[in-house]
């Protein structure tokens, strides 16, 4: 049986690929999107959202825009990667439908409460200020959820600061609600997603799917690997977000261990930082675990799947 998901995101370049998978994949059921402050705007991340809803054909799943600048912080966006619009480079189409005119929050709490318990995945791929809002709304949610696979964080180093990455660190108040709940989490973060590299051998069998939406990834990874050379010094750009949704279809194509794991709110250079803690083994109680090492591999194989399964769809 698929492995009904919430997709929460803020389109990006990676959040496009891994809305794509996750639409593209047997393995998966898109039963929800939702849209958060992150990469841009929420005005544009949610324009974006539903742009690459219309280029990779997804119909029938809601779509709702959600928190449009972090619990306590300023809004922060990551134009230096992503560009003006968040998802710079290829030519956006206009969406084909509208959003919900729920609040990405309630369309999760809704969705997660009419589903039977123990069978909806959270998957955030941007700031955690959705899931949060969800949780502290509706505190039920955390016993109903599946699980939670995020991408975000990293236990060696960070990317928008020497110790913090960009979701964890936009919103770090809503990192720690999400981080201390009481369902699994599963944190994919910068050590796996650093080596989720697009080189030149996954460009070129992107490339030779030869649809619509493959073409829409070769013109994404383009600009992506432009502005992750300029900006972070990348050879190779690294897809982070596909690789939270690629867990969830095929728990082999990365290696979890269990651990705990929270999130700075107070240092002041190490505000952000997700701490894991390595020195024993974890207690009975631990609910938390990250990724570690990817099969770089079998990921790009599924990408290349799902873009061969989806095809050309009608526009």
């Amino acid at each position: 049986m698929a492995n009904k998901i919430i997709l929460d995101c803020d389109p990006g370049h990676d959040d496009a690929i891994a809305l794509i998978l996750a639409h593209g994949n047997p393995e998966i059921e898109l039963v929800a999107v939702t849209t958060v402050h992150g990469n841009q705007t929420i005005e544009k991340v949610t324009r974006n959202a539903l742009a690459v809803a219309r280029i990779a054909g997804i119909t029938g799943v809601p779509f709702a825009a959600g928190a449009h600048r972090p619990l306590v912080r300023t809004a922060e966006v990551a134009e230096s990667i992503h560009g003006e619009s968040g998802l710079d480079g290829p030519a956006l189409p206009p969406p084909s439908f509208d959003a919900d005119p729920r609040h990405a929050v309630d369309l999760i709490i809704d969705t997660i409460l009419a589903s039977p318990p123990g069978t909806i995945t959270l998957v955030p791929t941007g700031a955690l200020t959705n899931i949060a809002l969800a949780v502290r709304k509706e505190p039920r949610i955390a016993s109903l959820v599946k699980e939670v696979v995020l991408m975000g964080g990293g236990y060696h180093g960070g990317n928008w600061s020497a110790a913090a990455e960009f979701n964890i660190v936009i919103d770090p108040e809503a990192a720690h609600i999400v981080f201390n709940e009481s369902w699994k989490l599963t944190m994919v973060g910068l050590d796996v997603t650093h080596q989720a590299l697009a080189t030149p051998d996954v460009v070129a069998a992107i490339a030779a799917v030869g649809t619509a939406p493959a073409r829409f990834v070769v013109e994404l990874l383009d600009f992506f690997g432009r502005t992750y050379r300029d900006a972070q010094g990348f050879e190779h750009p690294p897809v982070h977000d596909p690789c939270a949704v690629a867990l969830v279809i095929d728990p082999s194509v990365m290696t979890v261990v269990k651990v705990p794991l929270n999130v700075e709110l107070t240092g002041t250079l190490t505000l952000g930082m997700t701490v894991a803690d390595f020195r024993s083994t974890p207690a009975d109680g631990c609910t938390t675990h990250a990724a570690t090492n990817l099969d770089h591999a079998k990921f790009w194989a599924l990408i290349v799947d799902a873009l061969t399964r989806i095809g050309e769809p009608p526009q």
